[in-house]
């Protein structure tokens, strides 16, 4: 690990200030990736800003017909919330999946999303239940948001505050992890919110994406067997020592049909 000046921001102010007036500033929520990433010596930051301390980041509410979700609310706290269960269980269910309990318990939602690995599970919540991305600076619909495979529409000192997820008439999660690190090789979140059906998918590809198809066939009929003959293009999907395009492409019509089923059910 390099050497950095540690700050630890009392609000989102201060820590939007000292990021961008450092060198090279980097922001911390849970440290997850930042941490390992530090240690074997794959970035070296000038300044590291720590948002731990920022109690407005953090806490979870129902607000008319959403879920409010603070960036800084961590993934034990997403699947034990009453609010969330009863709400959008699929969330829940998605957080509780999230790496090991270790993960669980340092984890944010808002640092899972603003580095937006292609292997993440709350991207794919993020998208299909087309919530709202709400920083520092503006509101960021989900389409607008994920640009590529770790980048994403935030700009330079924009810091993710909160996440406003539309309470969905179905939804559910179905995810083949990786058995060693619980990252998805692919997963799939389905959700159905006022007659809108989105598929989002992660793992299989560089960034998050919706399957169009499928949603055009589920408008038809919110069933498994209407999207069985769909099949997912193997063009532009990863291919690693995990697993090849051709089997995340056939995962992707696997763990969609599941996710069916389970918000049909």
């Amino acid at each position: 690990m390099y050497n950095f000046n540690y700050h630890q921001a009392k609000d989102v102010d201060e820590a939007a200030k000292l990021v961008t007036g450092a060198e090279e500033g980097k922001l911390m929520a849970g440290g997850m990736t930042l941490i390992p990433t530090l240690k074997q010596r794959l970035a070296k930051p000038s300044d590291i800003v720590d948002l731990g301390k920022i109690a407005d980041l953090k806490g979870i509410k129902k607000d008319g017909n959403a879920i409010v979700v603070g960036a800084m609310t961590r993934h034990f706290d997403v699947a034990n919330s009453d609010v969330v269960k009863s709400a959008i269980p699929a969330l829940a269910y998605l957080a509780s999946h999230i790496g090991d309990p270790a993960v669980r318990n340092r984890g944010t939602m808002g640092g899972s999303v603003a580095n937006n690995d292609p292997a993440a599970d709350y991207p794919s919540a993020v998208l299909a239940l087309n919530a709202t991305v709400i920083t520092n600076k503006r509101k960021i619909a989900a389409d607008d948001f994920f640009k590529g495979m770790f980048e994403t529409a935030l700009e330079d000192g924009e810091i993710i505050t909160s996440f406003s997820y539309p309470i969905p008439e179905k939804a559910a999660y179905m995810k083949f992890p990786n058995p060693a690190s619980r990252y998805a090789i692919v997963g799939v979140f389905v959700a159905k919110t006022g007659g809108n059906i989105r598929v989002a998918v992660t793992g299989a590809g560089p960034v998050v994406f919706r399957q169009k198809d499928m949603e055009a066939a589920l408008a038809k009929s919110f069933t498994a067997d209407a999207i069985k003959s769909i099949a997912q293009k193997q063009d532009g999907l990863n291919s690693d020592i995990h697993a090849s395009a051709e089997y995340r492409a056939h995962l992707v019509g696997v763990m969609a049909r599941r996710a069916v089923a389970a918000a049909a059910g």
